[in-house]
């Protein structure tokens, strides 16, 4: 595998030892959502995607996740990865097989062979185990954006709040603090403005706008994990082991 590399060259974390930021490698990480929410939560945060990122905030690696994390995955403390979506989306149907490969069964069976802890991301509908199911209101954001996230350590599902309003049809300004749904092309001047405080992403691209997991997300994940790692309580791969899905 041939990898570009952007940003400060990798280094080994010593958290267990020395106390410095635990390292998470962030698969198929796209231009950074999850990746700023560990950050904030006090990561030290190294991404690989297939594409070029050039608007991804922190170290970035060119490469197949896969291959990546295979050869590099046992240099890492705790590993995300956001397999793509496509196949699982309710869009789906419209897309053509080599644009909707489904990537979780073997992301799953990689990262458990590492034996590091970790997380899968991926849209509701996907055929994830054990999840929580996170939600925009959970965290005062302007958009609902379900996510669930498969963790191979004890997460307990947050409360769901209820929706306190439709999200604004597409291609229709929202009302003074009302929900939007970044999907799509912007359909006027200034709704890409509101897809980013409706997410808390300053930095994105549209298109990286339309995929991006808000980063509390990925925040509030992270600073369950921390104190988890700090007492080496952070994989519960083995507890898992005989479950039903």
């Amino acid at each position: 595998m041939t990898e570009k590399t952007t940003g400060v060259s990798p280094r080994r974390s010593q958290f267990c030892c020395y106390n410095s930021p635990p390292r998470l490698l962030d698969l198929y990480c796209g231009e950074g959502g999850a990746g700023m929410g560990y950050h904030r939560a006090g990561f030290e945060v190294v991404g690989v995607d297939i594409n070029p990122q050039p608007r991804y905030p922190f170290m970035f690696i060119q490469g197949d996740a896969l291959d990546y994390a295979r050869a590099h995955g046992h240099e890492y403390d705790v590993i995300h990865a956001s397999p793509p979506c496509q196949a699982y989306s309710v869009t789906r149907h419209a897309l053509a097989p080599q644009y909707r490969p489904e990537l979780i069964p073997q992301t799953r069976e990689l990262l458990e062979y590492l034996g590091k802890p970790w997380v899968i991301e991926n849209v509701v509908g996907a055929p994830l185990r054990w999840y929580v199911e996170l939600c925009g209101v959970m965290f005062g954001l302007k958009t609902y954006r379900h996510r669930r996230f498969e963790m191979s350590f004890l997460v307990f599902q947050p409360e769901h709040l209820p929706h306190p309003e439709r999200l604004t049809r597409k291609g229709r300004a929202a009302s003074p603090g009302g929900f939007s749904n970044p999907c799509g092309h912007p359909n006027f001047a200034g709704e890409a403005d509101i897809w980013k405080r409706s997410l808390g992403i300053n930095w994105m691209t549209t298109r990286g706008l339309t995929q991006a997991i808000p980063p509390a997300y990925t925040e509030w994940i992270g600073n369950q994990l921390m104190p988890l790692l700090a007492v080496g309580a952070g994989n519960y791969n083995d507890k898992h082991e005989g479950r039903g899905e």
